[in-house]
């Protein structure tokens, strides 16, 4: 049976200030979690700290800033041992073919990839002083279900979540000697102040907190792969499941339809 969040645990997460991030950091602070919150705004991180001022440190930073989370390594083990890292943070911009911009995709990139992997120069000697002296640690990294179907525009948001869940499912068989865990979650479309720039249907979206629901469960139940909706997911996975030329076709009558 999994120990994750069975008792208090140190926790950082980042992209903490909206969405999926805060949510997820709300439902911890009810749980009795101790938390180390980052994101780009302190005024955010401040209203959450005042949930539980004794249990919740805030360390503004931009994850794509490897001085601005220099800063951010000392507060890792404010609270005692790290047990838990949710590498959250994220964007998503979209690319108008007519006006292809590769800044875009950089950006994406940059944000979605770069970001995470600049948490985990900080984060990772942190979880492996943790695992020394006989404690659990777990690196939690959000990605999305957007990359299983290529999906028009999406072509810098999804290659960095391609990216993402490839770097993260490595680093879990990197990891697994150590004792380090790895989660890999993947949700589909949450309503969030990003998805509310959308100006497409979004099948199946869900609320953030419905959302930060089944994050917070689904670690506690010691899954390393978590995806969500159901309907959602198991749609694409078995779209991309189907032969190239039909998925090629799929996504074009798509794009098509979109463009009108």
């Amino acid at each position: 049976m999994s120990k994750r969040l069975q008792q208090p645990a140190n926790i950082w997460i980042t992209g903490a200030g909206s969405g999926i991030g805060e949510a997820v950091s709300r439902k911890l602070i009810e749980q009795g979690h101790r938390l180390i919150v980052t994101g780009r705004r302190q005024a955010p991180l401040d209203a959450l700290a005042k949930q539980a001022p004794e249990r919740v440190i805030t360390a503004a930073a931009d994850t794509t800033d490897s001085s601005q989370l220099q800063a951010v390594a000392g507060e890792l083990e404010s609270h005692g041992n790290l047990n838990m890292v949710i590498l959250n943070a994220g964007t998503c911009e979209y690319l108008e073919i007519k006006d292809y911009q590769s800044d875009i995709i950089a950006n994406n990139l940059n944000t979605n990839v770069i970001g995470t992997a600049r948490c985990l120069d900080i984060a990772l000697p942190a979880l492996r002083r943790s695992r020394e002296r006989g404690e659990p640690a777990t690196l939690v990294i959000v990605s999305s279900s957007a990359w299983w179907f290529p999906f028009a525009r999406a072509e810098g948001y999804g290659a960095s979540k391609a990216a993402l869940s490839y770097f993260a499912h490595a680093l879990r068989a990197d990891l697994a000697a150590e004792g380090i865990e790895v989660v890999v979650v993947s949700p589909g479309f949450v309503k969030t102040p990003l998805t509310d720039r959308n100006d497409f249907p979004m099948p199946f979206l869900v609320s953030a907190d419905d959302a930060a629901e089944r994050i917070v469960n689904g670690l506690a139940r010691g899954r390393n792969d978590i995806a969500f909706p159901k309907r959602f997911t198991w749609t694409l996975r078995l779209l991309s499941a189907l032969p190239r030329p039909m998925i090629d076709r799929l996504s074009a009558a798509m794009a098509r339809q979109g463009n009108n």
